[in-house]
């Protein structure tokens, strides 16, 4: 068996049935032809030829010992199991689309298979195909499970030669070793506990140093000052999932006038959404709301392969001002200072900041801890980097793609960023209790972007 490291193992420990830890995406295809025989196509294609030895690793067993520490080898993929067709109930709304989304990815997935599973849905009035994945975080982040999805489409409409998300000819990466002898899985066992030990030894160093390298940014934003809101409570399993998209250009607009980033102008949008929404519920703290923010620890150029490579910083999202160029103000002096104090980090001084940050929410389950305890920040925001290609499979558009991460206890509320052609689209989870009429959301994020047009006089259109 092959040993997990930390940031691989993470994520399996914290997992229970209220609080599965995978990430999604929803992609929409308008298809060239029939719908019908898109969706076979991509079902035969789907559910045949070679699996990548990414998506043949489960956790090692038994689950309930070795589950959380390394991985085994599934030598024969199910499809049947892991690729399914379905067809929405009539009408065929965006709305059942959602709720179809919703009800699955509140169900963990089984570790007693390769954690991941793709669903190939029908029936959408407007005749587009959906695909919805899923596939554990522990084998994926977000960067990299956007990677492996975008590597099966081309910019090329005439192309036909579109494969699996799994396939090995995807993967750059040299091809996996054979399975080691009776000899070496001994040796390997015998090593595993060494190995975890030296991975804790040398993030305890790490993390002793944050301390001095985070005082010298003065004003960067640090874990455990973040006010309580509604957003950080005990949650549900239950999920609840909204997504929309905005016009890059449009954003770009705004940036431009603005002189800041489109990331800039994504955190404000976010910014204005959230304080419209607690608004609307009296729910809106004197302080102002803090993100979680990931950021890729990948080196530009660097391929962004399988596995995970992602630290955080905060981001103080100005919510307790009224005027907008106020709070966007107040993100960008953020943004800044947080990414000057994460230069001054190694990659292990970076992912330990990340673990830092991340801790208090392993403990959410513990009785009590989430009620008596201060928030580490309020909400999570992450931006996904896209293409500004339009891309196809097999001929079928990509009319959008759709991110679905991770709520847990503490954090009720999750907002995914991706991009595709000139689309920003925002894939929104909640807990289903926690987080009423979440839907509503999307309007306070459209007002919130035209509230930014008015103030520098940009025409929408």
């Amino acid at each position: 068996m092959a040993l997990m490291p930390v940031t691989e193992s993470m994520f399996l420990i914290a997992e229970s049935r209220e609080h599965p830890m995978h990430v999604g995406g929803l992609q929409l295809f308008v298809p060239p032809g029939d719908p019908h025989e898109l969706a076979e196509e991509i079902h035969k294609q789907f559910t045949t030829g070679d699996v990548h030895e990414l998506f043949r690793k489960r956790p090692g067993r038994p689950v309930n010992v070795m589950g959380s520490l390394a991985w085994s080898r599934e030598d024969d993929i199910d499809f049947e199991y892991h690729v399914r067709r379905v067809v929405l109930p009539a009408p065929g709304r965006i709305r059942e689309l959602f709720q179809f989304l919703s009800l699955h990815h509140s169900a963990p997935l089984d570790r007693y298979r390769p954690m991941w599973e793709l669903h190939i849905i029908e029936g959408l009035a407007d005749g587009r195909i959906a695909l919805y994945t899923k596939v554990h975080h522990s084998l994926v982040d977000g960067v990299s499970a956007l990677k492996l999805m975008m590597n099966t489409l081309t910019p090329d409409p005439d192309d036909r030669t579109g494969v699996a998300t799994w396939d090995p000819s995807l993967f750059r990466e040299k091809k996996h070793k054979e399975a080691p002898g009776a000899l070496e899985r001994v040796s390997g066992g015998l090593s595993l506990g060494r190995k975890l030990a030296g991975d804790i030894a040398d993030f305890v160093p790490a993390a002793a140093r944050l301390g001095v390298r985070a005082v010298r940014n003065e004003g960067a934003q640090l874990p455990l000052r973040a006010p309580r809101t509604m957003f950080n409570v005990p949650i549900g399993g239950a999920r609840r999932f909204a997504a929309e998209s905005w016009s890059i250009s449009r954003m770009n607009a705004v940036a431009k006038a603005l002189d800041v980033t489109l990331n800039d102008i994504l955190l404000a949008m976010c910014s204005g959404a959230l304080r419209g929404y607690l608004i609307d519920q009296d729910a809106l703290p004197d302080s102002p709301l803090i993100a979680m923010v990931p950021v890729s620890l990948r080196k530009p150029g660097e391929d962004s392969g399988p596995g995970n490579s992602v630290s955080t910083i905060l981001c103080n999202l100005g919510t307790h001002q009224p005027d907008p160029l106020d709070r966007l103000a107040t993100i960008t002096d953020s943004t800044v200072k947080g990414k000057d104090m994460m230069r001054e980090f190694n990659t292990l001084e970076s992912l330990a900041f990340g673990a830092v940050t991340m801790l208090p929410l392993l403990f959410g389950p513990v009785p009590g801890f989430v009620n008596n305890t201060p928030p580490p920040f309020n909400v999570i925001i992450s931006n996904v980097p896209g293409t500004k290609d339009e891309l196809y499979w097999n001929g079928a558009k990509l009319d959008g793609i759709y991110p679905a991460s991770i709520v847990c206890d503490g954090m009720a509320l999750n907002i995914t960023v991706a991009s595709n052609g000139d689309s920003l689209n925002f894939g929104l989870i909640g807990c289903r209790r926690s987080v009423p009429h979440l839907q509503r959301m999307l309007t306070h994020l459209e007002n919130s972007l035209e509230e930014l047009e008015k103030a520098v006089s940009v025409d929408p259109a």
